[in-house]
This record gives structure tokens, sequence and C-alpha cells, in this order.
């Protein structure tokens, strides 16, 4: 930020905590690159002085300037000094003046960031089929064998509502404005006068940036937690996947391997609508209003797509000739849809592609508008399923073909139909999340009625309630029936979450919805009791003869903590050992989904213990699958920090066990991950490459091990070494009984309610108010906001040292250049202790925190010291990222303007505590909009 008379250089943002996967594998910056991205950031830091200036007063951009310039200082008394006597109207506009410049510099790093890695790598495909070529020259594999695997290839990534996002999509859309207005001004072929607008352009853009307020006035619904993700699903349907997927067929093409038409190698899910668990506002309802919005969303990029293909495709009879499947595909349009054949006939009549894709638009009309109304499919007059319309998409491209129109076929025909099989009609599979006790409840009530159990079902234990529910399955009796309408509470809101269900398919295909997961599955009835219920309506029939078997969805078993992740192998086998759920298993094609979490398993026992369970849990998991010919179908729960599984995708995926990914892969994308990696459409392109060439990779060249086992034998020994110290350490923490006094004082976790930026609360409901009821989410954001990031390291030192102390040095050093998985977690762990402060952090602590929990503080203290030497033992630095000096650099000039927003913060913390419970509406303005400050300047809160 700058006046006219006094120049500063606005430094650029470092990458978010997720990125540096860009930095490893692309290179840093170019010179050149590095010197466009400073002039962007300086340019508009200058915008924003003026504006400032304009609208509050040279004199606060003076104290704007001189508290950056203090922040700077060791100590920080003066700062504190200064910002203690600044009134709550100042502390607003200072907490806003840092937050926007945060919000532009991100914008700018992001949008030359995927310029740079667009222009100077050759991509992650080409790269990632060099070796598949590579391998299949060698005779290391097989080519069939291969081409067998890439057709069930599938990334999905699945967009939640996690409240980690605190930028409203206001202020996004103005960002990305400002996008396209640099990349404009980049165009060597501009005229000085498109320059000039350009700047005026710009200039306006930041001057809406200052006059939109970043904080939501009211928490977001569901319904718009949906529009936000439509947002980013339908950018990426239009902008990304069409050329994404054009470049994944041809780069398999040249290693001798097809895209079939029946693969769908990207697909998109959601849980926005369907994650009930504890989040009360999710009802049936919602989930159906979503639905329909997605639908819509869907609907309107296909026909805008075929709008397109309408326009292009003016081929004419009296140049090529049609197939004569194409002519009575005409016919039968003209019968179905009188009105259309009418209105189009006169333009079209020798234009035959044209004519045949005006009914294909009718149809997309027509099926938007049956949704819409509720009405049942009418076929031939909309689509039931986006295979009908790829069926119509076929039928032309096959005449084309048949014309020597091959390259209209495959070029804008084949890319229209590429994105229909990914986004199908409904944009992105929803999910449906339930907690494993709520079905028990309702089966409790249907049980209890039927009076033939000798005690309550509530009662029973887990092996008696495994027997009765599988003996259940075998039958075939209604256990409701009629009474299912005379249910109430619990069992009635989960019965009408199942019919809401199977009217969703039966409506929206069974594409709407796919998987309904189990969260603190804990025991094979867990699953069991959802088939039954899932039977009641008709969504599971298991008849007489297994081959008319039908399962219209998955079941999904979530395994959140480290008891639950070692006890994952026990209950695949005992789940596919049972001969009913076996054969639902096969009715959906035998593909077993199966959910991680890595949040409260890091909660529950440290990052340590929580990556190692979840590597030994794929392990176990992956062999189980093999010993029952089960395609296993992993969905990596994985937030936004490190804390939460967070770190590159594409590292993540390549350093799962071999043989673990075999195809398909489902991962979370989470709140401020989202804008981060998607709201730009060329980095959005860039990590869905990075992403899929992960899994192709995996999926054909990981399938055996690349180590003697004898080695990675002696590795285990080491990281169950690592994990078991970890979680001691990590568990002693967060068993102090100071540890929640001091992380409510010394963090702003309570205050983050009223920031409005989730429909779910931050609490499980029915708690006692500790620390197990606190969700992951929050636990993460409040370390982060105060620089202390615990969930992202604390016991990884004391787990490293204690393996060293234990004669393994060596061998922790050779994980670390050998193992993925090792350096993976490391390389994680390393750009957390970079980003944490403790300086920083002792404010909050001295001026926050009472005296008799400062105590938890200097255990802190001892644990980061020790994982950062380990972590420089390891990787041998002498300093933190000395292996990516710009990464450092950038890092340390960030927070240069983070440290006022920390410094106002504490001082805001400690005005608000003072004042109660009802402190004045502009202090907790204030306060709010420095939370919302510091997590756009981390980039990463949860």
């Amino acid at each position: 930020m700058s006046t006219g008379t006094q120049t500063t250089t606005p430094t650029p943002p470092g990458p978010a905590e997720g990125q540096h996967d860009v930095l490893a594998h692309s290179g840093i910056l170019s010179d050149e690159a590095h010197a466009a991205l400073r002039a962007s950031v300086r340019r508009l830091g200058e915008l924003l002085g003026e504006a400032l200036t304009r609208h509050e007063g040279a004199h606060l951009l003076d104290l704007v300037e001189r508290v950056r310039a203090l922040a700077r200082r060791p100590g920080g008394d003066e700062l504190g000094t200064l910002l203690s006597d600044v009134d709550d109207a100042t502390a607003i506009v200072l907490a806003r003046a840092f937050t926007a410049y945060f919000q532009l510099a991100n914008i700018a790093e992001q949008m030359h960031r995927g310029q740079e890695l667009l222009q100077r790598s050759r991509g992650e495909l080409p790269e990632a089929v060099d070796r598949l070529v590579a391998a299949v020259a060698a005779g290391e594999l097989d080519l069939a064998e291969a081409q067998d695997v890439v057709d069930r290839v599938q990334l999905r990534p699945v967009f939640t509502a996690h409240p980690t996002e605190s930028s409203r999509r206001s202020v996004l859309e103005l960002l990305l404005r400002v996008v396209g207005i640099i990349e404009a001004a980049e165009d060597p072929r501009q005229r000085p006068a498109d320059a000039e607008r350009g700047q005026r352009r710009l200039a306006e853009l930041v001057d809406l940036l200052w006059q939109t307020d970043e904080l939501r006035v009211e928490r977001p619904r569901p319904t718009d937690e949906a529009r936000s993700a439509h947002y980013y699903l339908t950018t990426l349907a239009s902008q990304v996947v069409p050329d994404l997927l054009e470049d994944l067929e041809r780069e398999l093409g040249r290693a001798g391997l097809q895209l079939r038409a029946t693969s769908r190698p990207l697909r998109f899910g959601s849980w926005v609508g369907g994650d009930r668990d504890g989040n009360p506002n999710i009802t049936p309802q919602v989930t159906l209003d979503v639905l329909r919005m997605q639908h819509t969303a869907a609907l309107e990029v296909l026909g805008a797509a075929v709008d397109d293909l309408i326009q292009q495709l003016a081929s004419s009879v009296k140049v090529v000739d049609v197939s004569d499947a194409l002519r009575e595909s005409l016919a039968r349009d003209a019968e179905l849809l009188p009105h259309v054949h009418a209105e189009r006939i006169r333009l079209n009549a020798e234009e035959p592609y044209r004519l045949k894709l005006s009914f294909v638009r009718a149809r997309i009309d027509a099926t938007r508008a049956r949704l819409q109304e509720g009405r049942p499919h009418t076929p031939g007059s909309d689509y039931g399923d986006v295979g009908e319309l790829l069926a119509e998409l076929q039928l032309v491209s096959d005449s084309l073909r048949a014309g020597e129109g091959d390259l209209i076929a495959g070029g804008p025909v084949a890319r229209v139909m590429r994105t229909a099989r990914a986004v199908g009609l409904s944009l992105a599979t929803l999910d449906i999340r339930e907690h494993a006790g709520r079905h028990h409840a309702a089966l409790a009530v249907a049980y209890d009625r039927l009076g033939e159990l000798d005690r309550p079902y509530a009662q029973l234990g887990r092996p008696a309630r495994l027997e009765l529910l599988s003996r259940e399955l075998r039958g075939n009796r209604p256990l409701l029936g009629s009474a299912a309408e005379r249910l109430t509470g619990t069992a009635a809101e989960v019965l009408e979450l199942f019919a809401t269900v199977r009217h969703v398919v039966d409506v929206y295909g069974e594409d709407a919805v796919e998987s309904y997961i189990v969260s603190m599955t804990q025991g094979i009835d867990d699953l069991l009791a959802v088939v039954v219920l899932a039977r009641e309506v008709g969504l599971v029939d298991l008849g007489p003869d297994p081959a008319g078997d039908c399962a219209r969805i998955g079941f999904v078993p979530l395994f959140e903590t480290v008891a639950e992740l070692e006890a994952a192998e026990s209950l695949l086998e005992g789940l596919l050992g049972d001969p009913s759920y076996r054969r639902v298993v096969a009715a959906r094609g035998d593909v077993q989904e199966i959910m991680l979490g890595y949040s409260d398993s890091s909660k529950d026992a440290g990052i340590a213990a929580s990556r190692w369970q979840i590597h030994r849990a794929q392990r176990a998991l992956r062999d189980v699958a093999h010993r029952h010919g089960v395609v296993l179908r992993l969905f990596h729960g994985r937030g936004g920090s490190v804390g939460r599984g967070g770190g590159p995708t594409g590292e993540a995926i390549l350093a799962q066990p071999y043989g673990s990914l075999d195809g398909p892969v489902k991962v979370t994308e989470q709140g401020e991950v989202i804008s981060d990696k998607y709201v730009v459409p060329s980095l959005a392109r860039h990590n869905l490459e990075v992403a899929l060439s992960a899994v192709l990779e995996a999926s054909t060249l990981h399938r055996h091990s690349a180590l003697p086992r004898d080695v990675l034998d002696d590795w285990d020994v080491t990281m169950d070494l690592v994990a078991a110290k970890g979680q001691e350490a990590y568990r002693a923490l967060v068993g102090d009984e100071r540890l929640m006094e001091f992380f409510i004082s010394a963090t702003p976790v309570e205050e983050l309610g009223h920031l409005n930026i989730g429909s779910r609360p931050s609490r499980r409901p029915g708690g006692s108010g500790g620390l197990g009821d606190l969700r992951a989410i929050p636990w993460v954001f409040g370390w982060t906001q105060s620089r202390i990031n615990v969930p992202g390291w604390f016991g990884v030192g004391s787990g490293l040292a204690a393996a060293r102390e234990a004669g393994r040095a060596e061998a922790l050093q050779r994980m670390f250049a050998e193992w993925r998985f090792f350096r993976s977690f490391v390389s994680n762990v390393q750009m957390t202790l970079a980003k944490t402060d403790l300086a920083i952090a002792a404010r909050y602590v001295d001026a926050l925190v009472a005296p008799g929990a400062r105590g938890v503080f200097d255990l802190i203290r001892a644990e980061h010291e020790r994982t950062v030497a380990e972590v420089l033992l390891i990787t041998g630095q002498e300093t933190l990222l000395e292996q990516a000096p710009l990464l450092r650099h950038t890092l340390d000039l960030r927070d240069a303007y983070l440290a006022p927003l920390h410094a106002l913060q504490v001082s805001l913390l400690a005005r608000s505590r003072a004042a109660g419970e009802s402190p004045d509406p502009a202090l907790r303005r204030a306060l709010l909009l420095t939370i919302n400050g510091i997590a756009a300047g981390m980039r990463n809160t949860g």
C-alpha cells in the first residue's frame, strides 16, 4: 500500500500450505515470472492505498504504514502500545486494509503461478504416460493389464461445505475480475488506449473490493453453500474439463491405450446438502432442493455446450452425406417433438446435424423443466439419464465419421461428450452421510415394536446385533411395513431420509446419489443396520436368485479415530465374509468404497499416529479386497491444513501403499482449498492434471512394491516407534487438564462461531463441552490463527527422537530419501513448522492466558524445538525450507503483513473478553475482520 508521496514495495505472497508441490515439481518461478508477480502486487498495493486514502483519509493510510513498520521490529511493545490506543472504528479499517492486501496479493500469485505452470511445464499427463510407455516397453507392465486398469481409473474430487472458507463469493468474483484485467494488460498486442482503460478498470475493481463487506451478515444456509460449490463446478465443467480430458485421451493413445466410451476418468462429487452428521440444517427437503439446483446447473452447462455445437455444425447435405441411422432418428424426433421440427425445419432442412442437435437441446430443456416440476420421465421427450444424451451425441459422431468428418467428430462433438460423461445430468454426485448411532436408534423402534427380542434392541451388544441383522438380511420380510407411517422422532427422520434417497434415484437417476457414508463406524453391525433400512424402502433387494440382486446405492464405512483405523481390516473382512452383504457388493459391480478420516484421527492421536495408521489401514484393506475379488475405492477425507490431512494431492496419491489404488479414488476438497485451487482456471487445470496423472501412475505402475520386503518391514518397525512415541507425547498434551483453558484463551476459537462461514455447528450436539465435542475444523482453525499450529506437528519430534535414540538414525534418512510416504509426511510437517511462529504465539499467551495455564506453552515450546531439530537432521538442512529459498523468503515476507493483524487481534481479543458476554458490535466486527484477514494471509485455516 502506498501514497503518492511515499512508495513502498508490497511483497508477493507465499504458496499455501498445500501447494509447495508446485515448487518441488515444477521449479521455482522464473526471474521473469517473479518480476511480473511483484509488479502486479506492487500496482495492486498502490491502487489499494489510493482507495484507502479516498475513502478513509491520508492519516489512516499513514497509520497503516506505521503499523506495518512497527510490526517488523522485535519485541512488539511499541506496536502493542499503539494498538491499545486505537478505537474500534480505526481497528476495523486497519484489519480491512491488511486483509484486502492479502486478497489482492493472493489472487495475483495464483494467476502468475498458473501461467508459469502452463508455460514452463510439459505437463503432468505426458510425463506420467512417458513412464507408462517405458514400463510397457521394458516388459514391466502388460498392455492388456494396463488397459484393464485404465478402464476403471477415476478421480473424483468431492466438494464439501466444511466451514473454513472465510472469503465471501462476492469477494472471490471481484478478485477473479482482477485476474482478467491483469492478464489482458500483459497481452503484447494491447494498444495504449486499452492499457489505460485496463488501469481504470483495475482501480474500479479495487475500489469495489474496499466497498464490499468481507463478513457475511448471517450464517449461510445449505442452499447458499450449494450455490458456492456450483459456482466452481460449472466453471470447471465448461472451461477446464473438455481440454483436460481431450489431452488425457491423446496421451493414452500414445501409450497404445484407449479411453473407452464408458470410461469416466474424472467425475465430481459433493457433500453439500447431503452431509447430515451433526448438522440439523440438512433435512430431506434441503437435500431435494440442492439436487434440483445441481441438475439445473448441469443442464445449463450441457445446454450451452450443445448450443455451441449447433453454431458450429452447419454441415450441409449438399456437401456431405449422413448415416441412415441419423436420418431415421430425425424422423422419430419429428414425431416425438413436432413443435421443434416445425420451428427448425425451415432453417435447417439441409443441415441435419444442426437439426438433430436442436432436438437434443429441446430434450435438455424439457429435462430441466421436468426436474423442477417433479414430473416423471417421458421417454423421447426428455432424458432419464446422461446415457440417453450420450447415445444421441454418439449417433452424431458415428454419422460424421462415416462421412469423412473424423476431425469434427473427434473435436467439438467429442469435447461435449467428455463433459457430459464427467458431469452427467447432476453436475456432481451427492454423498449422504449420517451418524451410525441414528440408524440403530431407528432399528430399536422397529424391533421393539415387533416384540420378538428377549430384551430391548438398545441393550444388545455388537455380536448380538450383528447376528440379528445378518439374519434379517438373509430373510425377505418387510421389517416395518405399514408401521413405518406411524413412526415418530429419530426413527421417522431416518426412514424419511432413506425414502428421500429412493425418490432421488427414481427421479434423478442413480448418478445423483451413489454412496451412503456411515460416520463413526465401529462394527460390522453399523453397516448392516444401514443396509436393512435401505431394504425397507426398496434401495436394496436380495431375491432368491443372486443374478437379480439390486443395490441402488453403495454403503461406505468411515473410519475416523486411530482405534477404528486399527480395526478396519477385521471389519472389512467380516463385512465381505457376510454372504448377504457380499451380494450387495456384487450388485454394485464388486466395488467397495471405504472412507478414511484424517481430521478426527489426528485430533485423537496426533499427526504421526494418524498418518501411519491410515497408511497401515490402506495396506490391510487392500489385501482384504484382493482376497475377496473386490475393487477398493478409497475415499480420503482430507482437509486444507496438514493437521487435517492436507498437503499436495499428487504427492499424497503417489505416497499410498502399492496396490491400494486400483483405479478409482475420491478426495475431499474443503473450504479455502477450493478457492485456492479452482478459482483461476489455469491453476484449476494444473491441479486436476496433477491429481489425475498421479491416479493413473499409482494405479498402473505402483501395483507391486518397488522395495524389498525386508526393507519395508524394517521401516515399518521404525514408523511404529515414531507413531507410538508421537501419540504418547500428543495425548499427554491433550490430556493435560490445563489444555482446554489454554486453547480457548490463546486462540479465537470461541469467537469463530460469529464469523458465519458455515451452516454446521462447531461442536457435536449433546456433549459436555470438552475437547471430544469440538470438531476437528475449529480445533485446527484456532491453533492456526495464533500461529501455534499444534495439530500439524506436535508429537512428531518426540517420535523421531525416540527412533533416532533407538539406533534408527540411518534408517530415518534412508526412509526420507527412498520412501514416498515418509518423505511426504516429513515435508508436510516441515511446511507446518515453517508457518508456526512461537514469538507471535507468545503475544497471545502473555496477554490472554491466565498464569495457571501458561505452563502448557512451555510444553509446546519444548516439543517445537525438538521437532524442528529432528526434521533438520533427517533432511540435512541447517534451517527449515533451506532447499526452497524462495518459498522461505516469501513466507518471511508474508509475515511482515500478518504480524500487524496478529497484534491487532491480540489487542481486540483482550478488549472483547473484558467486555463480557456482549461486546460492542464495532469491537466484535473488528475482531472478526482480523480472523478473516489472518485466514486470508495464512491460506490454510482448516
